[in-house]
C-alpha cells in the first residue's frame, strides 16, 4: 500500500499524491518513510525534501521550516514556505 502524501505551503497546496518513499530532513536529521512507518511528529529543518510518486519522476521540493506528520500511511508536510525545485514534475 503506498505512501498518501500531501505537501502544503503556508498559502497553497504544493503537491499531493501517492508515493513509495519520503525522504525530509528534520532538526534531528534526515529521516526516510517508507509505507508501514511508524506514527511520528517532527519539526522540519529548511533544506530539501525528496517524494518518490509511485508513477512518474522523483520531486524534489526546496522547504523552510514546518513540521511532518505519519500516521496510518498518511504523510501531510506543512512548511511556512515550499516551492517545487526545477525539474520536478508537479501534481
Amino acid at each position: 500500500m503506498p505512501l498518501q502524501v500531501e505537501l502544503v505551503a503556508a498559502d497553497r497546496k504544493v503537491w499531493s499524491g501517492e508515493a513509495s518513499m519520503v525522504v525530509a530532513r528534520t532538526t534531528e536529521g534526515d529521516m526516510g518513510i517508507l509505507p508501514g512507518h511508524a506514527p511520528v511528529l517532527a519539526v522540519l529543518a529548511s533544506g530539501e525534501l525528496r517524494i518518490t510518486p509511485t508513477s512518474g519522476q522523483p520531486i524534489t521540493v526546496s522547504a523552510q521550516g514546518g513540521f511532518l506528520s505519519v500516521e496510518h500511511d498518511r504523510v501531510t508536510v506543512v512548511s511556512d514556505q515550499a516551492a517545487l525545485v526545477a525539474g520536478s514534475p508537479s501534481h
